[in-house]
């Protein structure tokens, strides 16, 4: 017998989930993430607040999420621990200050360490979706994220019925959600375009309590403009891509390309399509922006296979206009299959990520602002980079109007490590990593990278570390640049007498 369900106001939703429950949201990033029941929430907890009773809930997403859910709940103060990725600033101040627990996980683990029992139990499922069927299938809308685990595993599902996203959606997923070991088989993907599951997520009808009605636009903010540093980024991986085609060392069908999130991510993609040695590619990824589609529009690109539409209000309205179009150019998977390692490495991906500095043997930090304080988080870079073809790391070669270098002796705090990376890649030029011992590299890193005004500061600091050693390093002296800033608000003048110790 086919259930009916309830429809219900984000308010009654909200009623269900009590101080200490552990909720699991669909999307990634802001792309398919719920927005009516997590403003509920936050409303609920804000009230229980007023009257002094506590209200707090764990949360696990797929990655980071809109302000109608990681801000709210973060400005509620109703977050009793949070993973994994995140880029809200409301979040971000109140997990920095120890007010919102969180702990940050390669994105493409989550789903099976929820399944282990690695973590709390989510008690709700709550679930974006274009259309629901009686027997219980759901059409997710721009992301998946974790859906597929967290539906199955929730005692109860919650789902927020977007009708701004057409139900003509539904074959545009490819929901796979693979058996544990000792039982789990290979997963059987070896183009972009390959499929492996079903276009809906199939749940019990008995465990959805209610569906609440909106029609709200995802929350995905426009893109900052390229300039000239990032657009010079871009040239010099097409570049580097580019010969790379030429010597042979990538195939002359080129490979499949993971890209991450932001300016620098578009401009790369932007000058990819504009190089006329690249040939029409496909990528395998975890966000598909707006470049990809304006690719994919013109031919550049050929197939897209990632996670989430995570692109400008504009250009989904587009895709959604032309849906027909899109239909076989378009697949969106669970995190754990399009950020899978197995697949990485099976296809030869040439990953391109972003840095928030590097060191000068080929370490790298995304995650952590003078080693202490959390940006967003690791999210799919560690997944790919250590699976990848080639791993690609860009960054400007300086932050704050040239104060900070994105250069430095040693990290202060490794997400990469240089076993990991190939290639650093900044406005200045590319270092390939790949075959040098760690002198080398740092000769490759300064000569090709670093800004002017830093090369001779990195070069002294060279010059002081221990002779005879194989990663020479002073470590009286290795954060010197960072204690530099930190004392003048600039790491230009930096005096390595001044931390050096003999």
């Amino acid at each position: 017998m086919e259930k009916t369900f309830k429809f219900m106001t984000a308010q009654e939703a909200a009623s269900y989930v009590n101080n200490g429950d552990v909720v699991g949201f669909s999307g990634f990033t802001p792309a398919g993430s719920p927005k009516e029941v997590s403003t509920a929430i936050a409303q609920r907890a804000e009230a229980f607040h007023a009257e002094g009773k506590p209200y707090k809930i764990g949360m696990y997403t797929g990655a980071s999420t809109g302000d109608s859910l990681d801000g709210a709940l973060a400005r509620a103060n109703a977050i009793l621990f949070r993973t994994p990725y995140q880029s809200n600033k409301d979040l971000r101040n109140a997990l920095n200050a120890e007010k919102a627990p969180y702990f940050d996980m390669h994105l493409s683990v989550l789903a099976q360490e929820l399944r282990y029992g690695f973590m709390p139990k989510p008690k709700f499922a709550i679930i974006e979706v274009c259309d629901v069927t009686p027997n219980g299938e759901l059409v997710l809308t721009a992301g998946v994220g974790i859906s597929p685990t967290i539906c199955t595993i929730a005692d109860h599902i919650i789902l927020e019925l977007n009708e701004n996203h057409p139900k003509e959606l539904r074959g545009f997923h490819d929901i796979y959600e693979p058996l544990d070991p000792p039982f789990r088989k290979e997963f059987p993907i070896y183009k972009p375009s390959d499929r492996i599951g079903s276009p809906v997520v199939k749940v019990d009808p008995s465990k959805i309590l209610g569906i609440v009605r909106t029609n709200r636009p995802d929350e995905v903010g426009g893109f900052t403009p390229t300039d000239e540093v990032t657009d010079n980024i871009g040239k010099n991986v097409a570049t580097f891509l580019a010969n790379e085609l030429k010597i042979g060392r990538v195939p002359s069908s080129f490979l499949p390309i993971q890209s991450g999130v932001g300016n620098i991510a578009n401009a790369v993609m932007a000058s990819l399509g504009a190089n006329p040695d690249i040939p029409p590619f496909q990528m395998y990824t975890e966000v598909i922006q707006d470049s990809v589609i304006e690719l994919i529009n013109n031919g550049h690109i050929t197939f897209a296979s990632g996670c989430s539409l995570t692109v400008s209000n504009p250009v989904l309205e587009g895709i959604y206009k032309n849906i027909e179009f899109f239909r076989d150019k378009l697949v969106l998977r669970p995190q754990e299959i399009s950020n899978n390692p197995e697949i990485a490495r099976r296809l030869g991906l040439i990953t391109i990520n972003t840095a928030l500095e590097a060191d000068i043997y080929g370490n790298v930090n995304s995650t952590h602002v003078m080693g202490s304080k959390m940006m967003n988080g690791i999210g799919g870079a560690g997944d790919f980079t250590r699976n990848a073809y080639i791993s690609i790391f860009t960054t400007p070669s300086t932050a704050k109007g040239g104060k900070i270098s994105a250069i430095v002796p040693m990290v202060t705090h490794v997400d990469q490590s240089e076993h990991s990376v190939n290639v650093i890649i900044t406005e200045h030029g590319v270092a390939d990593l790949r075959g040098k011992s760690p002198i080398q590299r740092a000769e490759e890193i300064i000569n090709n990278c670093v800004a002017p005004e830093y090369k001779q500061v990195l070069r002294d600091y060279m010059k002081m570390t221990d002779e005879g050693s194989h990663t020479p390093h002073d470590l009286a002296a290795c954060f010197g640049m960072h204690e530099q800033f930190l004392k003048t608000g600039s790491m230009l003048g930096t005096d390595w007498t001044e931390f050096h110790k003999n």
